[in-house]
């Protein structure tokens, strides 16, 4: 989309100016790093001027990155990252005693808070493609059909075997009562034909 590209663009363009510039001239103005954050920030090295040139080298780089499109979201939490040395360095107006420096000092940190909001956004921007959250949220959805319809075809195999196994046991009872009849029709006949034979021999004795 044209739109996301030209905001890519222009909010890459301060970073890859300050960025070019910190790298080559670190601010002689500078504050030193508060203490205790190389302690906290594991491999952050001590020198206040060599931490801004790797700001403004990593800025630099993920500026470009995030202006031609290639690997956007990584280079937009990589440009949120750098912008917390650099704020905390360059930017800390609560030390500031006159006002106007602290007013000065207070709309840079804000511009950088404003900045870190709109990398944010462009973080989690999937440009229209399913983002992780999406996908995984798809999966336990498609997982629990999964296994509700194994659960189902289960219960309907279980149905169906009852039902032909029901239809067995009915057939095999069929089956016993035909035999039982079939013999009891056998003992009649053979009790009609032994009545039949007697009644030809008295008749024959009385003749």
């Amino acid at each position: 989309m044209l739109v996301r590209r030209i905001a890519r663009l222009l909010l890459a363009t301060p970073f890859v100016v300050e960025g070019v510039r910190t790298l080559r001239t670190p601010p002689a103005d500078h504050e030193p790093l508060p203490a205790g954050l190389g302690s906290r920030v594991p491999y952050l090295p001590d020198d206040t001027r060599t931490v801004l040139r790797a700001t403004g080298g990593a800025q630099a780089g993920a500026a470009v990155l995030l202006a031609t499109g290639r690997a956007p979201r990584l280079a937009s939490l990589v440009l949120a990252a750098t912008l917390v040395p650099s704020t905390a360095a360059s930017h800390r107006f609560w030390e500031e005693k006159d006002p106007q420096a602290r007013n000065d000092q207070l709309g840079q940190f804000t511009k950088n808070v404003g900045l870190a909001g709109g990398l944010l956004v462009a973080a989690a921007d999937t440009e229209g493609r399913p983002g992780l959250g999406w996908r995984v949220r798809r999966a336990r959805r498609d997982g629990g059909h999964a296994v509700r319809a194994s659960r189902r075809e289960a219960r309907l195999v279980r149905r169906a075997a009852g039902a032909k196994a029901g239809r067995t046991a009915g057939r095999s009872v069929d089956t016993a009562r035909q035999a039982r009849w079939q013999a009891r029709k056998a003992q009649w006949k053979a009790q009609q034909k032994a009545q039949r034979r007697a009644q030809r021999a008295r008749a024959h004795l009385q003749g």
